[in-house]
């Protein structure tokens, strides 16, 4: 049986945008909009996630480590790392996470 619901497009964090696409207890799947300059600020949860750039160019830190990315690019971040992007040039992050973050909910 499929079950598709929608979920509103809500303010993250300024020029940030977070939509919930899907989810269950165990998996969510989300798209970030980026407006240039916007920041996904430096935090930790105890949540897996797995990012995929479907567009834009993003300057991300994970622990001490810091990298670019852009469109087609993932990677995974581990349960409790510390990090955070800025967004280079406007774009959308699909980011997964288990368990789902019921603080998205």
């Amino acid at each position: 049986m499929m079950f598709v619901k929608s979920y509103p497009e809500v303010a993250a964090d300024e020029g940030v945008r977070r939509q919930v696409l899907s989810e269950n207890a165990d998996l969510m799947v989300v798209a970030f909009r980026f407006q240039e300059g916007a920041e996904g600020k430096l935090h930790n949860h105890p949540h897996v996630q797995s990012t995929y750039v479907q567009s834009g160019r993003f300057r991300f830190t994970i622990g001490e480590e810091a990298f670019e990315v852009g469109p087609g690019d993932s990677f995974v971040i581990p349960s409790r790392a510390t990090h955070g992007c800025v967004c280079l040039e406007p774009g959308t992050l699909i980011d997964t996470f288990t368990p789902r973050r019921d603080d998205f909910l």
